[in-house]
């Protein structure tokens, strides 16, 4: 087994996870590598359902596994209390809404030992957090480029890619100390914020072929909602933070809601502007049509039908919150550390 000497830690954020966490911890229990070589902090944003006496049961029965509390109950602060706890050489990021492959931390931990990579990831497999035609057409609009961009970790490469980012990530210890750890400021996008800033020192981000982690989909339109348009609203405040300018991925969203906007409220004072957002309106409409029907024709129509609601719910709440975060940390200078703070961990 390559990399068995080396230790390695495992840190799941979580809260409120009753529903998934005891599939995520199994799997990671059938795992190849070697147990006497591995910890798995599970850290819990003070949960009110199962998830604790589930983990405790775990921990039980295989002495590796540890649960930790999270007071603050944000994704950055469970992070980093586990990494104040880890003892491992490899410090590895998961989520309680996903399962993994058996020899996901070998895999890891070997591509990382090969090439010295900063951080090292696999692609996502977006499965439905449901039976019901809304549920899988989530899944399917979350792996969609017209639905969530186009990441390669998204669609999986054949050969190994340097990348900008990966989801959850290997990293070797070292990291922490040399750029810091997670940005307790960032209820979301705290991922995306420490890959740019792990970038910005030039440090290198790995996608490797044939490693892919099941990742259960929000299974109703409130809660994709509500996560994309955290999404959106800590986004201003990871570019205003670091510095950088984000790409027109990143920026079409905002700008769809704007021209929107504007065309419906200066539109009667000024025919021109609603003449425009009418004909945004209408490319949109039937870009999402089409895209609905590409996409979910083979599942069936109920399937499909669905999707014409996910576009938008992935856009206007992306888009909505990226503009309420603009306003909020560039136009009035929102104190960063107060944004968020009661927002839940996982819901």
């Amino acid at each position: 087994m390559a990399n068995a000497a080396r230790f390695v830690s495992v840190i799941m954020p979580c809260r409120d996870e009753e529903k998934y966490i005891a599939e995520a911890l199994a799997s990671l229990v059938a795992g190849d590598y070697p147990q006497d070589r591995l910890e798995v902090l599970v850290v819990d944003g003070m949960s009110t359902d199962a998830t604790r006496r589930i983990v405790t049961e775990f921990a039980g029965e295989h002495r590796f596994i540890r649960l930790l509390d999270n007071p603050r109950r944000i994704t950055p602060a469970a992070l980093n209390i586990g990494i104040s706890q880890a003892r491992g050489d490899l410090i590895v990021r998961v989520d309680a809404h996903s399962t993994y492959p058996p020899d996901y931390i070998s895999s890891l931990a070997a591509w990382q030992e090969k090439t010295e990579a900063d951080n090292v990831g696999g692609a996502w497999s977006i499965l439905p957090g449901g039976d019901t035609p809304m549920a899988k057409a989530i899944a399917v609009g979350l792996a969609q480029p017209f639905g969530a961009g186009n990441a390669y970790y998204r669609f999986g490469v054949t050969e190994p890619r340097w990348v900008d980012t990966v989801p959850f990530g290997c990293y070797p210890r070292k990291v922490f100390s040399w750029i810091g750890t997670f940005d307790e400021d960032l209820v979301r996008n705290q991922d995306d914020e420490f890959n740019m800033r792990l970038r910005k020192h030039g440090g290198r981000i790995l996608l490797v072929p044939g490693l892919a982690v099941d990742y259960y989909a929000r299974e109703n339109l409130p809660k994709l909602a509500r996560m994309y348009y955290q999404y959106g609203y800590f986004k201003p405040l990871v570019a205003k933070k670091l510095g950088m300018v984000l790409g027109l991925r990143q920026l079409m969203p905002p700008l769809l809601v704007f021209s929107l906007a504007v065309g419906l409220l200066l539109g009667w004072l000024f025919p021109v502007l609603g003449v425009l957002g009418f004909l945004i309106f209408l490319t949109y409409v039937l870009a999402d049509v089409i895209s609905a029907w590409f996409a979910g024709s083979r599942l069936g129509p109920a399937v499909t039908a669905c999707l014409t609601l996910v576009f938008p719910t992935l856009h206007f709440s992306y888009g909505l919150g990226f503009l309420k975060g603009l306003l909020d940390f560039v136009v009035v200078g929102k104190p960063a550390g107060k944004a968020g703070n009661d927002l839940p961990l996982s819901r």
